[in-house]
């Protein structure tokens, strides 16, 4: 599989939150980069192509725009 990220992202095991239509679900960013995130979540369920995510160590909420969906996991670009 060709690599098409602009940046390099780091593994990591984050709880966070997705929020969107006046409600939050918890999930688990699994890996991370100035650009954007994977999440993994643990139902599938219909996700927005724009988010919010907030991970609980930063309460940084980032705009985000997902790119890609496999299985319980959505791949996120953050917006300026």
């Amino acid at each position: 599989m060709e690599e098409r990220r602009r940046q390099q992202r780091a593994t990591v095991d984050e709880v966070a939150y997705i929020a969107g239509d006046g409600s939050s679900l918890r999930c688990r960013v699994v890996s991370l980069s100035d650009l954007g995130a994977a999440i993994e979540m643990t139902d599938k369920v219909y996700v927005r192509p724009r988010i919010k995510l907030m991970l609980e160590k930063d309460r940084i909420i980032r705009d985000c725009r997902v790119v890609w969906s496999s299985g319980n996991r959505i791949g996120v670009e953050f917006i300026d």
